[in-house]
C-alpha cells in the first residue's frame, strides 16, 4: 500500500507541473498535495512542517496572483471600474468554459465592462489586451512559483 501512495504522490506532483500549462488541472494545489503526501509518507523527516508552511505560502501566492492578474492588468491600463469588475467576473465564469473560457473570460469581461462604461471600441479593446497580458503574466508567475516550490522541496528532501 505504501508503494501505491508513493506513486500517487509523484503522480500528483507531475500532474501539478502539467497543470501549470493545462488550466483545467489545478496545478499548484496538485503539486502541493503531492509534496504533502510525500512528506507524510516519510513521517516529515526530510520535509518538515516549516518547509511545508513555506510551500503552502508559495502555493497561496501563486493562486492569488493567478486570480487577480487580469484584474491588475486592466487596472494598470487605466480602464474603468466596470472593466476591472468585468475582468474579474470573466475570470470566474471562464472557469466553467474550459481552456477557451479561462483565456478569453477575463478578456471578454474587460472589453464588455469598458464598453459599457465608455462606449468606445478603442478603450474597450485596450482593456481586453491588458487583461490578456495579465493572463500571460500570471502564467509565467505560476510557472516560476511551481519551479520554486519544486526546488524548495527537492532541496529539503536531499539536504
Amino acid at each position: 500500500m505504501t508503494e501505491v501512495l508513493w506513486l500517487v504522490a509523484f503522480a500528483a506532483m507531475l500532474l501539478g507541473l502539467l497543470g501549470v500549462f493545462l488550466p483545467l488541472l489545478p496545478g499548484v494545489p496538485l503539486l502541493f498535495a503531492g509534496m504533502l503526501l510525500a512528506a507524510w509518507l516519510d513521517d516529515f523527516v526530510r520535509v518538515g512542517v516549516p518547509t511545508l508552511a513555506v510551500l503552502a505560502v508559495l502555493g497561496l501566492a501563486a493562486w492569488l496572483f493567478e486570480t487577480f492578474a487580469s484584474v491588475w492588468g486592466v487596472k494598470r491600463a487605466g480602464a474603468s471600474g466596470l472593466a476591472i469588475a468585468g475582468a474579474g467576473v470573466g475570470a470566474v465564469l471562464g472557469i466553467f468554459a474550459g481552456l477557451p473560457g479561462l483565456i478569453l473570460g477575463p478578456i471578454v469581461g474587460a472589453v464588455c465592462g469598458e464598453y459599457l462604461a465608455r462606449r468606445d471600441h478603442g478603450t474597450a479593446t485596450r482593456a481586453g489586451i491588458a487583461a490578456g497580458i495579465g493572463f500571460l503574466v500570471a502564467m509565467v508567475a505560476k510557472l516560476a512559483t511551481a519551479v520554486t516550490m519544486l526546488a524548495v522541496f527537492i532541496f529539503a528532501w536531499f539536504a
